[in-house]
């Protein structure tokens, strides 16, 4: 006899469980017995396995037709509602990368009242709030900053802006990377150094461009009155366009430091308070327009003028460019839109 708590089933036997006991299988049905027993427990296992499966199946098939619906939704409408709360229509809150993707920047940055917008608004994204968007959101964001990059690299135009947009992002990216053990970056972090690399390719890019005079036949710029050079001077809203415009040549370089051109500039960007606040007098004791501008622009943010802005109903809540047509219930859907600045637009989703 065994002594009691030892397991007396010896290993490599084969037993089975019956109602009066444990059952050493010595025979052909004994055997058969067990191996039907291993067979009913395959079939189940086969059996709970198969559903698991179907279940599996039904769920991707149904997650599929859901992001075909999303996907078709995306491009048929333009617009977002704006909500901070749950309510019994809507559940959860609209947040910035939701917003970011259905607004169609990829097809604003081709609209030139547009482009400062976007740019300006992607700038103020890469200072402190690429981290809150979600991570097709943040795709969606480097796709629209290559295309941005690939039209000033065939338009030569608005180099300097976007050379700036790039080094904030690039400055941005670096903190965050080495702050990747926090997962501030969705993602893995190899695809966040080709990223960063890629944007460094995008910056030699910028500065290799070399802008060739274009064959004109007739008048010049510098061949115009000197009335309507100073007028179209005037017309600048940024004072280091004047600087640079005033290396062209000699004789526009006396007009770009015209006292009455900076003065100008900077009432234009800046209240009187501000402007007393940082007075700065010449040797000939008159007051330095010029270098005031730039202490200014250092101290104050300047004013910020778009051709086209994103606006605001403040009759049903809804976002989108001006414009777009959105399913409004008010009488005269202009009159309740709201004009929203690149930084309205990022307040309009802190919580």
């Amino acid at each position: 006899m065994p002594f009691l708590g030892q397991d007396w089933r010896s290993p490599g036997q084969n037993w089975v469980k019956t109602a009066d006991g444990w059952t050493r299988c010595l025979g052909e049905k004994d055997n058969a017995n067990y191996s039907y027993c291993r067979k009913e427990d395959y079939n189940k296992e086969n059996l709970f396995n198969s559903l698991n499966c179907d279940i599996a199946a039904k769920k991707r098939k149904k997650d599929q037709l859901n992001n075909k619906t999303k996907i078709q939704y995306f491009h048929q409408e333009k617009w977002i509602y704006v909500h901070k709360g749950s309510t019994k229509e809507r559940h959860g809150y609209c947040t910035l990368g939701e917003a970011f993707n259905r607004l169609d920047f990829s097809n604003a940055i081709l609209d030139s009242r547009r482009f400062n917008y976007v740019v300006r608004l992607l700038e103020l994204i890469a200072k402190s709030q690429l981290t809150s968007l979600s991570g097709i959101a943040q795709k969606n964001y480097m796709n629209i900053l290559e295309k941005v990059v690939q039209k000033v690299l065939e338009d030569q135009q608005n180099i300097r802006l976007i050379r700036e947009l790039l080094q904030t992002l690039y400055m941005s990216l670096c903190t965050l990377v080495q702050s990747v053990g926090k997962s501030v970056l969705v993602g893995n972090i190899n695809m966040w150094v080709h990223r960063m690399e890629t944007i460094l390719h995008w910056q030699q890019q910028l500065n290799n461009i070399q802008i060739t005079r274009p064959a004109l036949k007739g008048l010049t710029f510098t061949d115009l009155p000197l009335c309507l050079q100073l007028n179209i001077m005037q017309r600048l809203t940024d004072g280091r366009d004047l600087v640079s415009l005033g290396q062209v040549a000699p004789s526009l370089q006396v007009l770009s430091e015209d006292r009455l051109l900076w003065k100008r500039l900077c009432h234009y960007h800046f209240t009187d308070r501000q402007i007393r606040k940082r007075l700065i007098l010449s040797d000939k004791g008159h007051l330095d327009w010029k270098k005031m501008y730039f202490k200014l622009v250092r101290c104050y943010p300047r004013k910020e003028q778009y051709g086209d802005t994103l606006q605001l109903c403040r009759h049903c809540h809804i976002l989108s460019w001006k414009g777009t047509d959105h399913p409004c219930t008010a009488n005269n859907p202009e009159s309740c839109s709201t004009s929203l600045s690149p930084q309205d637009f990022i307040n309009l989703f802190r919580f």
